[in-house]
């Protein structure tokens, strides 16, 4: 039986990333907990003719909704509102992630964690020292779920470059997830050339795409359902190599590199202790760290630029949980 678990099934992400995951047949049981609305979401689900069971437990059914999970996927926390920074969103979100790391630690503690709670690049971290602080941690099981600036890269590329298959062809991100943390590999985009112009305006919108969507939609809610929709992507694709057994499934994310294989090479270079990179999927989670790809003037310097923020956002998600400092990047 593959369990999958959604944390916040209620909210604006939860709902339509359970309903994509309602689809997948790798998944036999889906197991939505929130704590208002989740029995509801489910029987809704429920209705839908896929093999699946769908199962909803509320507020004080936490151990329940985790009991056997394979995979646990954490949307829960509040919405990016019109102004608000991810530094505000830090605020809320950073509790939230932390109580239900450590319900997983205690009652899934083999589960894959994936994160999409933001800010991605701090909760990670948080999801990280938690199991860690209960002598679970493995780091080839926690994901943050960047996708979504994969999938925002490939789809803003094929809006000024027609011929560019979107769906087909997927674009390296790395860094993390906010702002200028954001660095998409545009460079390494084979018969496709932008002007520097071009260039810069595309990596800004790639990189502000949360904020064009808060502002489009006027206080009504933020990015929800292309975050679903990256969400269960990225689901899908670790549920392909760790129950389906497919291999050279390659997908942006950001782990923790110590200890996961490969990651040397990108531990030396960055000085970061997480950093989001291309990685290979296997039947444990991480199979492989891939280096970083080959970059242009331009992308080294965000690169660097990237690096600098991540600390920052790092370090916040550490003392956190620890109370500690996190080590010194290197620029």
């Amino acid at each position: 039986m593959v369990k999958v678990v959604v944390c916040g099934a209620a909210g604006g992400i939860g709902q339509p990333l359970s309903l994509l995951l309602k689809q997948s047949d790798l998944i036999s049981h889906l197991a939505l907990y929130d704590i208002v609305n989740a029995a509801g979401v489910a029987a809704d689900l429920s209705h839908i003719n896929t093999a699946s069971k769908v199962t909803g437990h509320g507020k004080d059914a936490l151990a329940e909704a985790l009991h056997g999970a394979h995979t646990v996927v954490i949307p829960a926390g509040v919405p990016r509102k019109p102004g608000m920074t991810r530094d505000d969103l830090f605020k809320v979100n950073a509790g939230i992630v932390r109580d239900l790391a450590q319900a997983c630690a205690k009652h899934c503690p083999q589960a894959f964690i994936l994160v999409i709670s933001n800010p991605v690049n701090s909760t990670v971290p948080i999801v990280c020292e938690v199991f860690k602080k209960h002598n679970v941690f493995d780091p080839r099981r926690v994901f943050g779920v960047t996708t979504l600036d994969v999938v925002r890269s490939s789809t803003f590329v094929h809006q000024i470059r027609p011929q560019f298959e979107p769906h087909a062809n997927r674009i390296t991100v790395l860094g993390g997830h906010s702002g200028a943390t954001i660095v998409p590999v545009l460079s390494q985009i084979k018969n496709i050339s932008f002007s520097p112009e071009e260039h810069k305006a595309l990596v800004h919108r790639i990189q502000y795409g949360g904020d064009e969507v808060v502002k489009a939609k006027d206080g009504a809610g933020s990015a929800t359902l292309s975050m679903a929709y990256a969400g269960a992507r990225f689901t899908t694709s670790l549920l392909e190599a760790t129950v389906r057994g497919k291999r050279g499934l390659i997908e942006s994310t950001y782990v923790h590199l110590v200890g996961n294989p490969g990651a040397e090479w990108n531990l030396r270079s960055t000085g970061l202790e997480y950093f989001a990179q291309d990685v290979e999927l296997g039947p444990d989670g991480v199979a492989n760290v891939l280096a970083l790809p080959d970059l242009s003037e331009v992308e080294q310097a965000q690169v660097k630029t990237a690096i600098g923020e991540l600390q920052g956002n790092i370090t916040k998600g550490i003392k956190f949980v620890t109370g500690g400092d996190a080590p010194a990047a290197k620029l």
